[in-house]
């Protein structure tokens, strides 16, 4: 079968503007060339090392909340434990700010993309600008005046992107089918924790083998490096081959302030037309942040609650990792089968036995941590990716970037849920780290009931 050709802008309703079908329906019949689908793939695999290395396990922890960067003053005066919380909180500001910026700009930035036909372009100019946030942190050295350069770079890189990635989840339904949807984007969020993998792996192996020194800051102006130049190779196959999108017939340009304007008037659209699609915004939301506090927190309890030191979290990391990334591929062909609604249910709901099964046999040590971590992992990975191909199911041709963004803010709206209640779950235990899996099974718990109210999509199983 040939790829057929389509429409360079998309037909809306004369009268209301409203999109006849949705997006993923104008793919029906098309073969989509494997080479295109493994170029977007690897944007994903591409950008991971920013989120795992930068941000989660090496950069920020090891790095910019360190004693690199604590104050003399503070220390002379309160200790070095309260200087390092001091620079643990500025980061949590920083990255707070980040989250806002987020929430703010990714809709509008998406709707803006769909209008103009220019989701591919605003992608290459804001990995771009996630390139540049990455090549800055190399100018990053120890010291208290350095400090805050180095937040604005994680906070301005976080931004640039989640924007980002807001158009390459919608450049999802221009590589795949409604037969594939399920399995390329698998394919994506595999990539990532693969990519994300393989460049901690190199990292800490460097460190760990003393090919670098883990005591020297231009060991971490290397690895910002490092980081840099992988994003710049591997993200070249995506603008290469794939296409530009097509955009609305007869969209109306608006200024930028107008676009949030048009912003509320597409929610109420996606309301009373795509129901479903604005329910699943909803679950998802509460559902993604559990998934988030999964990871967030768990090494938290791993450490404080098992005993884990750091060499024993680097390595539970890198191991539920790979397998979050190999059963996210796998499981791919079974959101295609089954529908994303399945995946996401057994995924959600597996979860939360996992998350109880930690918090009443936890007496039985480090070993039980270790296997319901693996399980776990293998139930985070499907989850996501499935949450990815449900939406681009139930999204209306021509606003992909649009409802994707909308997607990043409510994701971002909800993100405070499992962190708070993880906060109470240990205060009202007096303290004790372990009650915090509650709050988080809470969480999860209710974003899954919500999901079961959700009209699934219609799944086409490939012959």
């Amino acid at each position: 079968m040939t790829e057929k050709s389509t429409d360079k802008s998309i037909p809306v309703t004369a009268n209301t503007g409203a999109v006849g079908v949705m997006g993923l329906d104008l793919q029906e019949g098309i073969e989509v060339p494997r080479r295109r689908v493994f170029a977007w793939a690897f944007w994903d695999w591409a950008t991971q090392p920013f989120n795992t290395v930068l941000l989660t396990f090496v950069w920020v922890p090891s790095f910019l909340t360190s004693t690199f960067f604590i104050d003399p003053a503070v220390v002379g005066t309160a200790g070095e434990e309260a200087a390092l919380g001091q620079l643990a909180s500025n980061l949590g500001y920083g990255i707070t700010i980040a989250g806002l910026l987020i929430a703010l700009l990714a809709p509008v930035m998406g709707q803006r993309a769909d209008r103009a036909g220019r989701q591919k372009l605003q992608l290459f100019i804001f990995t771009a600008l996630l390139v540049v946030a990455q090549l800055g942190l190399v100018f990053v050295q120890p010291g208290v005046e350095w400090f805050w350069m180095g937040v604005a770079l994680i906070a301005i890189g976080s931004v640039f992107g989640e924007i980002a990635g807001v158009n390459y989840n919608a450049l999802l339904i221009s590589v795949s089918t409604p037969k594939t949807i399920g399995k390329v984007s698998g394919l994506g969020w595999g990539f990532g924790y693969l990519g994300g993998i393989v460049a901690l792996t190199i990292v800490v192996g460097l460190i760990l083998g003393g090919v670098l020194d883990g005591e020297s800051g231009t060991t971490f102006q290397l690895i910002a490096l490092g980081a840099t130049i992988w994003t710049i190779i591997f993200v070249i196959p995506i603008f290469l081959s794939v296409p530009e999108p097509p955009k609305l017939a007869a969209a109306e340009k608006v200024g930028f302030f107008r676009s949030y304007v048009e912003l509320v008037r597409g929610v109420v659209r996606l309301y009373r037309e795509t129901r479903p699609t604005f329910w699943f915004l909803l679950a998802s939301a509460v559902y993604r942040d559990g998934l988030s506090a999964v990871f967030t927190f768990g090494s938290v309890i791993a450490g404080i609650v098992f005993g884990f030191g750091f060499t024993d979290l680097v390595i539970f990391g890198i191991a539920l990792n790979i397998v979050a990334g190999v059963s996210t591929i796998l499981a791919g062909r079974l959101d295609d089968r089954f529908g994303p609604k399945r995946v996401i249910l057994v995924s959600v709901f597996g979860l939360v036995i996992c998350t109880l099964i930690v918090f009443f046999f936890a007496d039985l040590g480090a070993g039980l941590f270790w296997a319901v971590g693996i399980v776990l992992a293998a139930f985070v990975g499907p989850a996501q990716a499935a949450s990815r191909s449900f939406l681009a199911r139930v999204t209306p041709a021509g606003r992909e970037g649009e409802v994707f963004g909308l997607y990043a803010t409510t994701g971002r709206a909800a993100g405070w849920m499992a962190s708070l209640l993880w906060g109470v779950f240990i205060a009202i235990a007096g303290n004790q780290t372990l009650f915090g899996i509650l709050g988080i099974t809470l969480v999860l718990l209710a974003g899954g009931i919500m999901l079961l109210f959700v009209k699934a999509p219609p799944t086409t199983v490939e012959a």
